[in-house]
């Protein structure tokens, strides 16, 4: 059972939608008992970073995320601001990110002369062909974008795949069980499917 997590800030229903089309169950809550019983956590996101940020410790699932991943070593999957809540920070806000990844997120620059936000389809590029998560996930493998900022790890081995809008940036990120993806998924055809059912099947 994958619990997706509720905290008013993602499309959690078209998420549980792609599942369910995969024969994969899931099922939407906020209620930490029934996230720590799960045997996989999504962490979507749409919106601004402090506000991701500040839901999430309103109802203490910050603190059930960490737990979740840390102690009880079970897989995450953050997508979109989800992902980018995993890291340390954003230059989108002031407050802290859950720590669980070493990166921070900052804007694509004015002076790409790009669109901003990166909106649209993109290929990407797999650096670890061996990770459960990318498991028959090609380079040319198209997945949809919708965002301003874009990850900077520390340590290039956090970063599992790239795009190029402008500049080659972290298109997915990755440390032991706990994974983000900055594309959408489950907006993503069949190429999404295939990372939700590696998620749901391999991690």
């Amino acid at each position: 059972m994958i619990a997706i997590i509720d905290y008013g800030m993602g499309n959690v229903g078209s998420i549980k939608n792609m599942l369910k089309h995969i024969n994969i169950e899931a099922l939407i809550t906020d209620d930490p008992k029934t996230i720590l019983s799960a045997s996989h956590l999504i962490l979507p996101g749409v919106g601004s970073y402090d506000a991701g940020v500040n839901n999430l410790k309103a109802k203490k699932l910050d603190l059930v995320i960490k737990e979740f991943a840390l102690e009880l070593n079970k897989p995450v999957l953050g997508i979109c601001l989800g992902m980018q809540l995993l890291g340390n920070k954003s230059e989108e806000g002031k407050l802290k990110g859950l720590g669980l990844i070493d990166f921070e997120n900052i804007k694509f620059s004015k002076e790409l002369n790009l669109k901003i936000p990166n909106m649209g389809w993109n290929y990407i590029k797999v650096m670890d062909k061996d990770d459960p998560l990318t498991k028959e996930i090609l380079d040319d493998d198209r997945f949809y974008f919708v965002h301003s900022y874009y990850a900077v790890c520390k340590n290039k081995e956090n970063i599992l795949m790239t795009a190029d809008y402008g500049l080659n940036y972290t298109a997915s990120v990755r440390k032991n069980k706990i994974y983000g993806v900055q594309f959408h998924p489950e907006k993503s055809h069949y190429f999404g499917m295939k990372i939700l059912r590696n998620f749901a099947l391999e991690v």
